[in-house]
């Protein structure tokens, strides 16, 4: 069926129509910030063009190990996690039986989600997997004082080998989404950037930045420093 939308205005077009003025700002600095803005408009709807892809792939891998998991209720199983959804986010948290304390990169992502836990859970499944034990697991989502993240440990590992979020080097970071159709569960998509994927003197990242505190310090005039990481802690 041919694409019968009409057609976009061009990002240039469109940010000279903006109305924005800020108290003393230069002509330099509205014809600066107005090329810009042309850039951000691109920048939206190349995201948008991305997550259309992302939506049109074909089914993914079947599931067919019956994974196991411990959670705040005792055992559950990979297909109970989906609850009334259709569809599961499960994210891969690098907190292992050996760490002492979990991920400080992870932590920073998963306290926004635990922000947004509930309306997320209104439209699809939520899971934070990770291979520590679940009494220390919650232990650490008390100290935190999360209150809608649901966290499940990975009881023999195997979930996490086969998605790639534990191999024999350690923990990795992981975000998948699943999917069940008709009885069957499927891979839909996870994250795939990583080191040799990175572009020179930046940190591998995904895309779009799904982690607030980039986001922000993107805003910035220093913008995220190579040299600085969250921390579990702040004196």
């Amino acid at each position: 069926m041919a694409d019968t939308s009409p057609p976009l205005a061009s990002a240039t077009e469109l940010a000279a129509k903006s109305i924005y003025r800020f108290p003393n700002e230069s002509a330099d600095y509205r014809r600066a910030r107005t090329a810009l803005l042309a850039e951000e408009i691109a920048l939206r709807r190349q995201i948008e063009r991305v997550a259309e892809h992302r939506r049109a792939l074909p089914p993914g891998g079947e599931v067919t190990k019956d994974y196991l998991f411990e959670g705040e209720q005792g055992e559950v199983h990979f297909a109970d996690l989906f609850g009334s959804h259709d569809t599961l986010v499960i994210y891969s948290y690098m907190f292992g039986p050996e760490r002492e304390r979990p991920c400080p990169m992870c932590t920073a992502f998963l306290g926004p989600l635990d922000a947004n836990g509930a309306d997320i859970q209104q439209r699809v499944a939520l899971a934070v997997v990770a291979r520590a034990p679940i009494e220390r697991l919650l232990a650490f989502k008390r100290e935190r004082g999360w209150r809608h993240l649901p966290l499940y440990q990975d009881k023999t590992g195997q979930y996490g080998r086969d998605y790639l979020a534990w191999t024999d080097q350690g923990d990795n970071p992981g975000y998948n989404v699943f999917t069940k159709r008709d009885g069957t569960i499927r891979h839909f998509w996870g994250g795939e950037m990583s080191g040799p994927t990175a572009d020179p003197g930046q940190d591998p990242r995904g895309a779009p930045e799904m982690m607030p505190l980039w986001n922000v310090l993107d805003t910035t005039p220093a913008g995220r420093d190579p040299h600085w990481y969250p921390s579990l802690d702040y004196d």
